[in-house]
């Protein structure tokens, strides 16, 4: 990782609140704080970050010992919206700053220039509001535009759904090509990977569960991974499983399971995808 971004590394594990609300999310960050998580995601559309804030406040982690992500939300990508909507989540989240914050998707149809909402993404940054930040969902051609504005040396992750049924290649091989980091969301595909024939075989030769397979397909490759859940042995087992190293043959396996399908794809505000 680039020097400037060094200080702010992302933790290989996460916590992901996305689609948790009320007491279900507080529990979820109590019980992952609780059983080792460091890093916990959020962001402004998921309406969760006052609980998110709460259960932070709540564990006895020093606040200099976790990492907290949010992501800056359509409606707010203009430049006089964007910092007082951050400042906004900084309150929610009980928090004087994020440790990262991401565009969480580009203005749909570009209708907001990608070089406005980063240059204020940039600004805020400056004013110490955030340690460091990054983009989710960008196409390579959004990426290339956030990194005309702000350099690549200050994008410190690419957010993006992958799993092994979406390998996002083109995205990745680009973003890489640019020295920026790449976290995946949705690693275990809501679940799916622990049905298919293919994970479970490789799991059976190494003892280990196919969401084991999954999260260390995509550690092995070099993403932060942020899988969610309610239930604590599975928080548990999420942050704390057997890391096992795929062989080449087994990669190779897992590189047939492609096809292409994307879970989080919104109508009306999904780009077009590489």
């Amino acid at each position: 990782m680039n020097s400037s971004t060094q200080h702010t590394a992302i933790p290989e594990v996460g916590l992901g609140t996305f689609r948790l609300q009320g007491q279900v999310v507080i529990d979820s960050v109590t019980a992952g704080l609780d059983v080792g998580y460091r890093h916990i995601d959020t962001a402004q559309i998921y309406g969760n970050e006052a609980e998110v804030g709460q259960a932070i406040a709540a564990s006895a982690v020093p606040r200099d010992a976790l990492f907290v992500t949010t992501k800056i939300w359509i409606d707010n990508l203009r430049r006089d919206k964007l910092i007082p909507s951050l400042e906004d989540s900084l309150h929610k989240l009980q928090l004087e700053q994020l440790d990262l914050t991401l565009i969480h998707w580009p203005s749909p149809q570009d209708a907001i220039p990608v070089a406005e909402y980063m240059a204020a993404l940039a600004q805020a940054k400056a004013q110490g509001l955030t340690r460091a930040i990054g983009v989710s969902n960008f196409t390579n051609a959004q990426l290339r535009q956030a990194i005309d504005t702000v350099g690549a040396a200050e994008i410190a992750t690419q957010q993006v759904e992958i799993h092994p049924f979406l390998q996002n290649r083109t995205v990745i091989d680009f973003a890489r090509s640019q020295g920026i980091h790449i976290t995946a969301c949705m690693p275990l595909a809501y679940g799916k990977v622990v049905a298919d024939p293919v994970i479970m075989s490789i799991a059976a030769r190494h003892g280990v569960t196919p969401a084991q397979v999954a999260l260390s397909w995509s550690l092995q490759q070099g993403f932060a991974v942020i899988p969610s859940s309610t239930k604590r042995v599975n928080l548990e087992a999420n942050l704390h499983f057997q890391r096992i190293t795929l062989s080449p043959d087994e990669m190779a396996q897992m590189a047939t399971l492609e096809r292409g399908e994307r879970l989080a794809n919104p109508d009306g505000l999904a780009p077009q995808w590489d």
